[in-house]
């Protein structure tokens, strides 16, 4: 019924339609085109669109022989690899220069006046006297140390056999002991030290 009205689609539109078509135009949508149109379509019409396909990717052309000697030449670098020794790659840290190991090359120093003569030596007696006098002072501090420390213990021992056991017993956490000693240049409060340049001139050994 429904084809029958499509194809009286047409004729219903016209001025002279024919009394039954009117019947039927009632019941029928109203933006039913009058003629056929690319630009507007009948409800009642199929749509159908065509199937859209991808552009297929064009194929790269192998040159086979190419190819093939490409491979070759890398069989041959490989087997050349192969055949040849390994390089060894000297370490130069551990290589004197020979311009240092010169026997001949002497630091010349300026002479000294007899003033800064008499002045070091001086100053190296006092120093050998301050360091005579310290030494000293910690023997005596360690001694008197110790023979309070055995003093101690024996008053212990009078007291609780458990505890001067305990108060003699091995630390085992003192060692490994680690301690930081004086330093010979000690640092100066507040320099800033500058950022120096690095200039690498490592060697690059490729085989």
């Amino acid at each position: 019924m429904l084809a029958a009205a499509a194809r009286a689609g047409p004729r219903l539109c016209g001025a002279g339609a024919a009394p039954g078509g009117a019947r039927l135009s009632s019941w029928l949508p109203q933006a039913v085109a009058c003629r056929g149109s690319h630009w507007q379509s009948s409800l009642l019409a199929v749509r159908a669109s065509l199937p859209t396909r991808a552009q297929p990717k064009k194929k790269k052309k192998v040159d086979v022989k190419r190819e093939q000697a490409q491979k070759d030449r890398m069989k041959k670098k490989i087997k050349k690899l192969e055949k040849a020794a390994p390089e060894m790659i000297p370490i130069e840290d551990f290589i004197t220069p020979l311009k240092y190991s010169d026997s001949n090359r002497v630091r010349s120093l300026p002479p000294l006046s007899f003033e800064e003569t008499e002045r070091r030596v001086l100053l190296m007696k006092k120093w050998c006297l301050f360091k005579q006098k310290q030494d000293e002072a910690e023997k005596k501090a360690i001694q008197t140390l110790v023979e309070a420390q055995q003093e101690a213990l024996k008053e212990l021992r009078l007291e609780s056999e458990e505890l001067y056991q305990a108060a003699i017993r091995r630390d085992e956490g003192l060692f490994p002991f680690e301690r930081d000693g004086p330093d010979y240049t000690p640092p100066l409060p507040g320099y800033d030290p500058p950022e120096g340049k690095c200039v690498d001139i490592t060697k690059v050994y490729t085989q």
